[in-house]
């Protein structure tokens, strides 16, 4: 697979919707992530990303301006002990009681599938990572509507164990802007990552499309002690 130029990927795409990239740094002692949310409408625009416990939550910028909360106040991020949760809706708490109660990321994911979003039915994107006694795995999940047709739910689950130091993956939710925003296809997107968080969060934020960022989130994690450094951008301040 040939990898792709992240920053390339983002500037040529208006409107990716949200996007999950996960990796391991060229040097390889980082676990790295990073989510992050666009919006075409002025509720989807009127959000920011504020921290909640070792997680993260989206929260409405202006309360007097939030319409329908249902689809875009969520916690994209959670973490259970060794492992760190992100998604682009509310199955980040299904993961989460999921695999509380004993089942695997695929299978907690058994219960949802796409958004009712219709004609959109926008896919629900997930990631999980597990850094444990110095290794690093990950896994990434899709659950899209058939082409559109929401009489079915396509699911799809990518593992990756052991990556490669510098190499990461990036799944998003749309191909591209469009009426109806036409869903992400085939297998996450092969990218490089950089060792450095600031840096990291800059080429991302620099190259989302100006109009359409709302919030961004990067997590680098210690693959050898489990702890982490967080960057939050909110467009809105």
């Amino acid at each position: 697979m040939k990898m792709l130029n992240l920053e390339q990927e983002l500037q040529a795409n208006a409107y990716p919707g949200r996007g999950i990239v996960i990796g391991k740094s060229p040097d390889g002692t980082k676990a790295v992530t990073a989510y992050f949310i666009m919006g075409r409408s002025e509720n989807s625009r009127n959000r920011i990303f504020a921290e909640e416990g070792e997680g993260i939550r989206t929260q409405a910028f202006d309360e007097s301006k939030l319409t329908d909360p249902s689809l875009i106040i969520y916690a994209p991020v959670r973490v259970l002990g060794n492992k760190t949760i992100v998604t682009n809706g509310d199955q980040t708490d299904t993961v989460y009681d999921g695999i509380k109660e004993g089942l695997t990321f695929e299978q907690s994911l058994r219960s949802r599938e796409f958004e009712p979003d219709g004609p959109n039915y926008t896919p629900r994107i997930s990631g999980i990572m597990q850094v444990e006694d110095g290794t690093f795995h990950y896994a990434m999940s899709i659950l899209k509507s058939n082409n559109g047709n929401p009489d079915s739910c396509n699911r799809y689950t990518f593992t990756y164990e052991n990556p490669v130091p510098g190499e990461g993956h990036f799944i998003h939710t749309y191909m591209h802007d469009g009426d109806p925003l036409p869903s992400f296809e085939g297998e996450p997107k092969l990218v490089a990552v950089e060792d450095d968080i600031d840096t990291f969060t800059k080429t991302l934020w620099e190259s989302l499309n100006e109009d359409n960022k709302v919030s961004l989130f990067v997590r680098y994690i210690d693959i050898a002690t489990g702890t982490y450094e967080t960057r939050i951008v909110n467009k809105n301040q």
